[in-house]
C-alpha cells in the first residue's frame, strides 16, 4: 500500500476510521449492559453472531480461491488463533462483569507492552524505544492497580481478567499476521473459521462452567439464547456495529491511512470507550490512581506502537 502524504488521503477515510473507533469502542458499554446474561455465554453470542455475519464473505472468498492453496498447518493455525480468541473475548467479558469499564479498556488495549514481553521468544529484534515505552506502560498500569479494592467496583481479578484478554490477543494477532500476509489467506477465509471456532469453545465454557445449555427455555441460559427477540438486537448490534463496521471498517481504511496512524488511533478506545459508558450510564469511575496511571499505560502502548511502526507492515484483523 503506497501513500504519498495525508494530503492524498480522502476525507472519507478519516470519516471511516472514526465511525470504525467509535463502533468499536461503543461494545465494552454494550456488552457490560448485559448483565443479566453469564459473561461466558455473553461472548459466545458475541462470536457466533460475528460469525454468521462474516459467513457470506467466506462462502465467496473460498469459493473462489485455489482451496489446495490452505495446508494442514494452516488449519492448525486457525484452530490456535480461535482458542487465543475465545480466551480472549471471555476473559475480557468476564472482567467488565468485575472492574470498572476504564479499567478493563485500559488493560484489554494494553497488548502492544505484552508484545514487548515476548519479542524475545518469537526473535524479534527488542530496541530500546521497546523497552522505554513497556517501563512506561507498566508503571502506569502498577499506579491504575492502586484504586482496586476487594469488593469495590475496580477490582484486582477485574483487571487481571482484561489484562488475559490482551496476553491472549496477542496469539490471535500473531497467527493472523502469518496467516494474512505470510500465506495470503483471504480475510473472511480466516475470520470466520476462527471467529465461528472460537464461538464454540466459548459456549463450551459456558455449559461447563456457567450452567447453559442447548434446550434452556430462559434465553439468559440458553447457547442460542441470542436469537430471543429480546437479545437478538443487541447482538446485531455487536456483529454489525463493533464487528463489520467497525473491524472491516478498519480494514477498509488501511488502503488510504497508514497501519501506525490507525493502530495508533485504535489506542484512544478506552477513552472513547469510557466516555460512551459515561453517555449511557451517567456514571464513571475514575480514581486518582487511574488518572495517574491511565495516562501512562496509554503514552507506553503508544511508544511501542511506533517503535514498531518503523518496520512493520499492515495488519488486517476481524472480530
Amino acid at each position: 500500500m503506497a501513500e504519498s502524504g495525508d494530503s492524498a488521503i480522502p476525507f472519507g477515510a478519516w470519516v471511516l476510521l472514526g465511525v470504525a473507533l467509535l463502533a468499536v469502542s461503543s461494545a465494552g458499554a454494550v456488552l457490560q449492559a448485559m448483565g443479566d446474561v453469564p459473561p461466558v455465554l455473553r461472548a459466545s453470542w458475541r462470536m457466533q453472531g460475528t460469525a454468521l455475519v462474516l459467513l457470506p464473505g467466506f462462502i465467496y472468498q473460498f469459493s473462489k480461491m485455489d482451496r489446495s492453496a490452505l495446508g494442514s498447518r494452516d488449519w492448525l493455525l486457525m484452530l490456535a488463533s480461535s482458542i487465543f480468541l475465545a480466551i480472549h473475548f471471555g476473559s475480557w467479558v468476564w472482567s467488565l462483569d468485575h472492574t470498572s469499564l476504564i479499567h478493563s479498556l485500559l488493560f484489554v488495549s494494553s497488548h502492544p507492552l505484552v508484545l514487548v514481553l515476548i519479542m524475545p521468544l518469537i526473535g524479534a529484534a527488542v530496541r530500546r524505544g521497546h523497552v522505554v515505552g513497556a517501563l512506561v506502560g507498566f508503571t502506569g498500569a502498577m499506579l491504575s492497580l492502586g484504586d482496586a479494592k476487594p469488593g469495590g467496583e475496580v477490582t484486582l481479578m477485574g483487571d487481571v481478567a482484561a489484562f488475559l484478554g490482551a496476553l491472549t490477543v496477542v496469539g490471535y494477532l500473531l497467527a493472523g499476521r502469518h496467516l494474512r500476509s505470510e500465506r495470503q489467506v483471504p480475510i473472511f477465509v480466516y475470520a470466520f473459521p476462527v471467529t465461528f471456532a472460537a464461538g464454540i469453545w466459548l459456549a463450551l465454557a459456558a455449559i461447563s462452567l456457567e450452567g447453559a445449555s442447548m434446550g434452556e427455555i430462559v434465553p439468559e441460559l440458553s447457547v442460542l439464547g441470542w436469537t430471543d427477540a429480546l437479545w437478538l438486537p443487541w447482538i446485531a448490534y455487536l456483529s454489525f456495529g463493533p464487528g463489520l463496521c467497525g473491524h472491516t471498517g478498519i480494514n477498509a481504511v488501511l488502503r488510504w491511512i497508514t497501519p501506525i496512524t490507525v493502530s495508533i488511533t485504535l489506542l484512544l478506545e478506552p477513552v472513547i470507550g469510557g466516555l460512551i459508558g459515561w453517555l449511557w450510564t451517567g456514571e464513571a469511575t475514575l480514581g486518582v490512581w487511574t488518572v495517574l496511571g491511565g495516562p501512562l499505560m496509554l503514552a507506553g502502548a503508544i511508544m511501542v506502537t511506533l517503535e514498531e511502526g518503523r518496520d512493520e507492515p499492515t495488519q488486517d484483523t476481524v472480530s
